[in-house]
């Protein structure tokens, strides 16, 4: 490594008051992963857009290659080989692969677009990141890991000197996650520096040389990975050490509250059957693919080809829409907090009364005042931090957007929630506070399915664990019997999976529909 390839040298920026960043310095050398680490609202996304041309810098200077450089348009920092690739995709669905990589810089023949061409060197660009799709696949009918990889595709053809990875593999499968790795070492190896935006501890000692961690705006700490442990991490991270992260689960499980049995899907789950109880956190282990979040679907009645029983506090409970589902005391927070779980635009206040406006309303008239109520009780209890309830649910940190997603849901006043990936893209000081929501829900009575691709979640928060594997049940687990190892060897199918508790039904991969 010799000169900086990528230079900040006391840079700010403010909106109004707020000042987003406060003099940070940061170099990134050619052929070097740099891991840029904070809490949301660090000033991590302030300091991309920056660099991606989006804000200009307010104080500081910015140079590439050892040039002062300032970028008028996110088109001039592309131009200068900065791109990014970031966690929300945004792509043209119905136009193809190729058309996707290579938009706004098709390649031409005269007058016009060299389609032959275009396609083989966007095919060349999938081969090389190991991508199972062709370049002429229409992107409306690709997976969400998959337009990930696109993302990733379309920074390589342009071969970058900066590419910044905004958490990039947060929809990718464990064994996309490798592959993913071996293309960031590519991209080093060929003397490109890179950004490396991540909340997961184990990707960032994974892939980065050296690590710069902000917080509220300021550059707190950098140094070699290698020289780095976690706690030191999360200490400059939050500003004091974290020395445990999960809760205590104080609750005992009661009584039964749901019962499924035989619970199926022509092509996405076959046969699952459990039970849940009062005050108990189930979770729900898999890959990505193995039909977890497709059976919760399925229980709140947005899965019509699903069959099987359902029984909720005894009562049969037949679930054709989310409305019979939420009448029986069942809540849903997606996976996708701001496509499926809030709506962007809205107030804080606004999305935490939207699922249960019939409460708040005499005919067509909205109670303000019963809305009001419900909301400042539910930013009380969850702690959100918001500046009022007015403030927009775009305006808050990706943690506190996921609260106001839950409390839009404890606002009915359920009995059985249903979180699926509640953590996701959210940093340690978010998740630890998460957690200790999931705790207190249950010491209060309600019980919890817990959905998640974080092993260590399910390991220390659920009193069972459900693993899944390409649709079907294959293993059951309690906590004191909560391996690692034997939890992804049996979510794997590699090696051979201990025997499940005796509460779990076993299934042969012979009874998955073809």
């Amino acid at each position: 490594m010799t000169d900086a390839l990528l230079s900040l040298r006391g840079v700010h920026k403010r909106y109004g008051a707020t000042h987003a960043l406060r003099g940070v310095d940061l170099e990134l050398r050619a052929g070097e992963v740099l891991a840029l680490v904070g809490e949301n609202g660090a000033g991590k996304s302030t300091l991309v857009k920056m660099l991606t041309g989006v804000i200009p810098v307010d104080e500081g200077t910015m140079s590439l290659n050892g040039v002062a450089r300032t970028f008028a348009n996110a088109q001039a920092s592309q131009a200068a080989g900065i791109l990014a690739v970031h966690q929300e995709t945004v792509m043209f669905e119905e136009l193809s692969v190729a058309e996707n990589i290579y938009v706004g810089r098709h390649i031409m023949r005269g007058p016009f677009i060299h389609w032959s061409a275009m396609n083989t060197q966007a095919q060349a660009v999938l081969e090389q990141i190991g991508a199972r799709f062709n370049a002429t696949t229409l992107v409306k009918d690709l997976s969400l890991a998959e337009r990930h990889l696109v993302e990733i595709a379309r920074a390589l053809s342009q071969k970058a000197a900066v590419v910044i990875l905004d958490e990039p593999t947060a929809a990718l499968s464990q064994a996309e996650i490798r592959d993913f790795y071996g293309i960031v070492r590519k991209l080093r190896d060929q003397g490109v520096g890179v950004i490396f935006i991540t909340h997961k501890f184990d990707e960032i000692f994974a892939v980065a040389d050296r690590y710069l961690v902000l917080r509220d705006g300021t550059a707190v700490g950098s140094g070699a990975i290698a020289d780095a442990t976690e706690q030191e991490l999360v200490k400059l991270m939050a500003g004091r050490a974290i020395d445990q992260i999960y809760p205590p689960i104080a609750s005992q499980p009661g009584e039964v509250v749901l019962a499924v049995k035989d619970l199926s899907h022509p092509t996405e789950f076959n046969n699952l059957s459990f039970e849940l109880r009062r005050g108990e956190i189930l979770g729900f282990y898999g890959l990505v693919g193995s039909g977890r979040s497709e059976a919760m679907l399925a229980i709140m009645g947005l899965n019509p080809a699903a069959t099987g029983s359902l029984v909720v506090n005894g009562q049969k409970l037949n679930a054709r829409s989310p409305g019979d589902a939420i009448a029986a005391g069942i809540a849903y927070v997606p996976e996708e907090r701001q496509r499926q779980g809030g709506i962007l635009s809205f107030s804080v206040e606004h999305n935490i009364s939207l699922a249960g406006l019939g409460r708040f309303s005499r005919g067509i008239w909205l109670s303000k005042l019963r809305e009001s109520e419900l909301c400042q009780r539910m930013i009380e209890r969850l702690r959100i931090k918001t500046q009022s309830p007015d403030t927009l649910l775009s305006g808050l940190s990706g943690g506190n957007q996921q609260k106001v997603v839950i409390a839009k849901w404890l606002g009915l006043d359920p009995r059985i929630v249903i979180l699926d990936e509640p953590t996701k893209g959210i940093d340690v000081g978010a998740k630890q506070a998460v957690y200790q929501l999931i705790g207190e829900m249950v010491e209060q009575g309600l019980a919890v399915i817990l959905v998640s691709s974080e092993l260590p979640e399910v390991m220390h928060l659920a009193h069972r664990t459900i693993v899944m594997r390409r649709g079907l049940q294959v293993a059951e687990f309690a906590r004191a019997d909560a391996h690692a190892e034997h939890i992804v060897a049996a979510a794997s199918g590699l090696g051979h999976a201990p025997v499940p508790s005796p509460s779990a039904p076993v299934f042969e991969p012979e009874a998955v529909a073809a």
